[in-house]
């Protein structure tokens, strides 16, 4: 019988499908350089068309250690039940020979660094009410995996080209559960380098150690980058703007929490709105992990409409003047964002900003 006429043991599964090679081959035109739709630490995620015309995104995994297929598969079907609307889903998967390969849905609208960062024109077509909707639903996201999992799931490389958008520019967050399926889940030092450079929580160049709390402060980051527009780290700005938490921190310090807003803002958020976002973002990126707030809590403030009370505008102000920016702190921050990008090519001082082109998908890149 030839190869062609044998059916997979078993094509459904509790929660998805498991594909075979030769679909996925067929679905991406043998996974051709023109189906490329974005490319990281993790692999090469491709478009696909299925047979009933379904699009998805095709994550061809790379380091995978000839990882045993049993263990691939335990690790795939716990992420392939996780189920929520601001997180990209798992459709099914591939695990043939050597072959590693997750299928994820579609997410049609480019990612968040594409938007942020790329050639859109004198006004973003990012209001600010778009911005606090992917501000919270990414942090709604996120909180399910920490809070709403057992055991829960840590990211681990929270940053703007990991939130994909919908044509409704609602955040989806992608690649989460993929440091602990690629064998990265360890509580000491790692040979390879997780997080990407800029996001990474100062403890990381000390302990080694990526938590729940270190996510917490990578999305303080990201919620600096989405009010001012910047990149966390760039080397094109003068030497006081170059690291993004530095620069915002100082500019609440001389009261100017309206120089933070991106220049490419269609309108200005209320005073209020933005310093309540401004408080956000300031206690997530708290040098002292124990200090940061839990994602839970962090919807919960984004979310409230009536300004923080006085004890947390006072951490605003205090954080500003004094951001805990001892020459040990500055020192550990600068060796955690200068340890390496697990991405490979999507952020760090080596790669140019994005070209401008109309956002591809990036179905978990």
């Amino acid at each position: 019988m030839s190869m062609a006429l044998v059916a997979p043991e078993v094509s459904h599964l509790g929660w998805g499908h498991w594909y075979t090679l030769r679909e996925l081959e067929e679905a991406t035109n043998g996974f051709a350089d023109e189906n490329v739709i974005g490319e990281g630490g993790y692999g090469i995620v491709y478009r696909g068309v299925l047979d009933d015309s379904a699009q998805v995104a095709v994550k061809n995994l790379l380091n995978n250690r000839g990882q045993a297929e049993k263990d691939f598969k335990v690790e795939v079907e716990a992420i392939g039940r996780v189920r929520h609307k601001n997180l990209v889903r798992l459709l099914g998967y591939c695990a043939e020979g050597a072959h590693r390969i997750l299928v994820y849905e579609y997410v049609d609208n480019g990612n968040l660094e594409q938007w942020l960062h790329g050639d859109v024109g004198p006004s973003s077509p990012l209001t600010w009410d778009i911005r606090m909707n992917i501000m919270i639903g990414t942090a709604k996201g996120l909180t399910y995996l920490h809070e709403g999992l057992e055991p829960k799931v840590v990211h681990r490389d929270i940053k703007s080209s990991n939130i994909l958008l919908d044509r409704q520019w609602n955040p989806k967050v992608s690649d989460f559960g993929l440091a602990k399926l690629l064998g990265s889940e360890r509580n000491y030092v790692t040979t390879r380098v997780m997080g990407t450079f800029g996001y990474v929580a100062p403890e990381y160049a000390s302990t080694g150690l990526l938590n729940e709390k270190s996510d917490v402060y990578s999305f303080g980051i990201l919620l600096m980058e989405i009010i001012s527009g910047r990149c966390p780290v760039d080397y094109s700005r003068s030497p006081v703007e170059v690291n993004l938490v530095d620069w915002l921190k100082q500019m609440v310090a001389n009261r100017n929490a309206e120089g933070i807003l991106d220049p490419k803002l269609p309108e200005k958020p209320s005073s209020r709105a933005l310093k309540r976002v401004l408080l956000v973002a300031l206690r997530c990126v708290d040098p002292n992990s124990q200090k940061r707030p839990k994602m839970g809590h962090v919807v919960h403030m984004l979310e409230a409409e009536e300004f923080p009370l006085r004890e947390d505008r006072r951490i605003v102000w205090e954080q500003g003047r004094s951001p805990h920016s001892s020459a040990k702190d500055r020192l550990m921050h600068k060796g955690a964002i200068e340890s390496g990008d697990s991405s490979g090519y999507e952020s760090g001082t080596n790669i140019p900003r994005l070209a401008w082109r109309k956002p591809a998908t990036v179905g978990g890149s």
